[in-house]
């Protein structure tokens, strides 16, 4: 089927869904097409730099040459990067199907294929593939659990393949084929009469209930249960970080809050979540769901971020969140959106789409630099030195003193990022049996179908964040009654809904606001969101930022960054008064009163007394927005700030 027959056949490209009920249903690719605004010009960015840029990089770094290197004999010899590099190119494949499903780019649909029948033919006869292990010269397949990443690598070739089956490929298709007979090696290789292990990265979860849901193979459910209930067994060896760094140190359903390495943590929920939805266990999705929430109340950052240790990548202690060793690292972020997402969808519970607005603008828009060339692995809340520009022409380390890298030994994030970007429009609406759901203000159209076979078509217009206003109109609908449902964040106070019936606009408050009703072609709902830049206060547990407090704006985080100050001065050196409120500037950009602090240097213990002047050059502190920062050169930022009250 070629890619304009595909495209103009639009019940060929339903969405993968959940088999067992829930709330809300999720949307197709196609179902909500971006234009204009915050997240669309993002998403073209996306195709137009940071997917080629991702494809430049892989190849430079000899990723993707790893796969040609097995077929011609060289690869003990000559393989580059790190145990898990085939899992970049599988996610870069993942970005690249999402956005041929998406754009139908012929031309990214002949690199499409290109590498994948590479990789078809590196596959094994019996499913294992794999440019690391069990290739001539290299070490036996499945001779390294805790950093081998083979299952990992397994899970994301998977969800590349998930990619293709939602966007209107068959089985038929080439990554797909490759897919499920990775999955079926995968089945025989671990199931319950096979090897009793799992592997060091979670990943292999998520994906094989994903694979279940669009093929219906009972085996790949089962699968996944299994490897969830070997977890927690202290079947991976003991290393420094300790068992909890896997998640092997206590089963699945009895841990009480996510901990171990972020990302691994995240993306293990996410299976969690997903299995026990599809098999009905309630007892499973009610622990891991408790889990993520005390998460999300102790161990979360303001941005959304996750992740306070660089030593392991991992959890902290519960209110353990100091802004200047955040590690945050993007992946992360990604995880959360995704653990997110489901429990949005299973429960209809619109907080978790607060959450989701949140990492999104502040963890997810903040890694990728303005030309979408570049990113951040991690997202620290205080940088302290300026550092230096990394390199736009080699490989970079993960570094603290350099700001966002065109690539990193370990890449894992920019192609997380543009995975995530290529399918974006399927996190905006849901649908149930009777109306749809706006979660993420976007502007651009909608088409659903909702439970009970009706359509409704929805053209969003508005400039959020910069702005409040948020216009949804009726193109389509049925002529009888049914449901719209919109999200209203819970810091919206003052939020109004006018329905354009001459009522004027009412005031709404959180989760959501519902009309249910008849609202015929041509009609527009008004939804009027309040911006204006507010305090926030941290939680009197996290020691880190005591007496400190930061701004935001709508979703956005603001922060202090070195370049718009008096003098280009250090952060460090801000101090606030939070008595005066902020104050609005141009665009999303905030100023609050303030001013510098010149601490006189005694050559005494920073713990000990020392005499403080009193402020000199005061002057406004002017506030960006978080996602913002970095794009001009080194510089220091930090996004709480110290008070006049919390001053010697």
């Amino acid at each position: 089927m070629t890619i304009t027959d595909r495209t103009s056949t639009s019940t060929s490209r339903a969405p993968v869904v959940p088999l067992a009920p829930t709330a809300l249903r999720p949307l197709g690719i196609d179902q909500v097409r971006l234009d204009d605004g915050f997240w669309g010009r993002r998403q073209v960015l996306n195709a137009a730099a940071t997917i080629p840029h991702c494809l430049h990089w892989e190849g430079e770094a000899g990723w993707i040459a790893n796969f040609d290197a097995v077929l011609e004999g060289t690869i003990a010899a000559t393989r580059t990067g790190r145990q898990f590099a085939d899992s970049d190119v599988y996610k870069l494949l993942e970005a690249m199907a999402w956005e041929i499903g998406r754009s139908a780019d012929a031309s990214l649909q002949h690199r499409f294929d290109e590498i994948v029948a590479t990789i078809e033919r590196v596959q094994g006869e019996d499913g294992y593939l794999n440019t690391c292990f069990g290739n001539p010269g290299q070490a036996d397949r499945y001779t390294d659990f805790e950093w081998g990443h083979e299952l990992y690598n397994a899970g994301h070739l998977i969800q590349a393949a998930m990619a293709r089956l939602r966007t209107g490929f068959g089985r038929d298709d080439g990554l797909v084929r490759i897919a499920l007979r990775a999955a079926d090696h995968v089945c025989e290789t671990f199931g319950t009469d096979g090897l009793q292990r799992v592997g060091g990265h979670p990943e292999i979860e998520v994906a094989l209930v994903e694979l279940y849901r669009a093929t219906g193979e009972q085996r790949y459910l089962d699968q996944a249960r299994v490897f969830l209930e070997r977890r927690g067994h202290h079947t991976l060896a003991d290393i420094e970080f300790g068992r909890a760094y896997f998640q092997d140190d206590v089963p699945v359903r009895e841990a009480e809050v996510l901990r171990g390495h972020a990302v691994r943590a995240l993306y293990l929920a996410a299976g969690g979540i997903d299995a026990a939805l599809e098999s009905g266990d309630d007892q499973l999705l009610a622990a891991v769901t408790a889990q993520y929430r005390r998460a999300l109340a102790r161990r979360t950052y303001i941005t959304g971020g996750m992740g306070s240790h660089h030593q392991d990548e991992a959890f902290g202690a519960d209110y353990e969140l100091p802004a200047d060793r955040a590690y945050c690292e993007t992946c992360a972020g990604i995880g959360s959106i995704m653990v997110a997402w489901r429990l949005l969808l299973i429960t209809g519970d619109l907080t978790y789409g607060d959450v989701i607005e949140r990492t999104l603008y502040n963890v997810l828009a903040t890694s990728v630099a303005e030309d979408g060339r570049a990113f951040f692995y991690t997202n620290t809340l205080h940088q302290r030195t300026a550092g230096r520009a990394a390199s736009a022409d080699r490989i970079s380390p993960r570094a603290l003193d350099i700001g966002r890298a065109a690539w990193f030994e370990v890449s894992c994030c920019p192609t997380n990022v543009a995975r995530t970007l290529a399918q974006f429009g399927t996190y905006v609406a849901t649908t149930s049996s009777d109306g749809v759901t706006l979660v993420q203000y976007a502007s651009g159209d909608i088409s659903a179908t909702l439970g009970d076979g009706r359509d409704v078509r929805l053209r969003v217009t508005t400039d959020y964040p910069d702005e409040g206003r948020v216009r949804i109109e009726v193109l389509d609908a049925p002529t009888d009654a049914w449901d719209l449902t919109i999200r209203i964040p819970a810091w919206a106070q003052g939020a109004t809904v006018d329905l354009g019936d001459g009522r004027g606009p009412n005031p709404v408050s959180a989760p959501a606001f519902t009309h249910s009703g008849i609202l015929t072609p041509g009609s527009a709902v008004l939804l009027e969101l309040p911006l204006t830049p507010r305090w926030v206060h941290p939680d009197t547990r996290v020691d880190a930022v005591r007496g400190c407090v930061a701004v935001e704006r709508g979703p956005l985080v603001l922060c202090a960054e070195s370049l718009d100050q008096v003098g280009a001065a250090d952060v460090s050196r801000l101090v606030v008064d939070p008595s005066d409120p902020p104050r609005s500037a141009d665009g999303s950009a905030a100023v609050v009163s303030g001013g510098l602090l010149d601490v006189t240097d005694h050559g005494l213990s920073p713990y000990g007394s020392q005499p403080h002047a009193p402020p000199i050059e005061a002057a406004p502190i002017r506030l960006v927005p978080y996602h913002s920062w970095g794009n001009r050169g080194p510089s220091t930022m930090r996004i709480w700030l110290p008070t006049t009250a919390a001053l010697p």
